[in-house]
């Protein structure tokens, strides 16, 4: 699963932090880390675009409510 792998490579980073590892290899997890984070935001708003956007059963209130989601919520990421 996406988030276990999340979740180790933060503890990676903790352990390389806690034993003073070189910084590079600091620098090259904590760049996968992000890889890997932006990778799951990207899958969670393609699962919300579907299910809460796009999907063709949706009214117009529900579809808007989807779309008001994701665009607060790409604010929030953006800063």
């Amino acid at each position: 699963m996406r988030v276990r792998r999340i979740a180790g490579q933060v503890q990676a980073i903790e352990r390389t932090i806690e034993v003073g590892e070189d910084c590079a290899k600091t620098l090259h997890l904590v760049a996968a880390t992000r890889g890997a984070i932006n990778g799951l935001l990207d899958e969670i708003i393609e699962d919300h675009v579907r299910e809460h956007v796009a999907k063709p059963d949706l009214d117009d209130d529900a579809r808007l409510a989807g779309a008001e989601e994701l665009i607060s919520a790409i604010r929030r990421y953006s800063k």
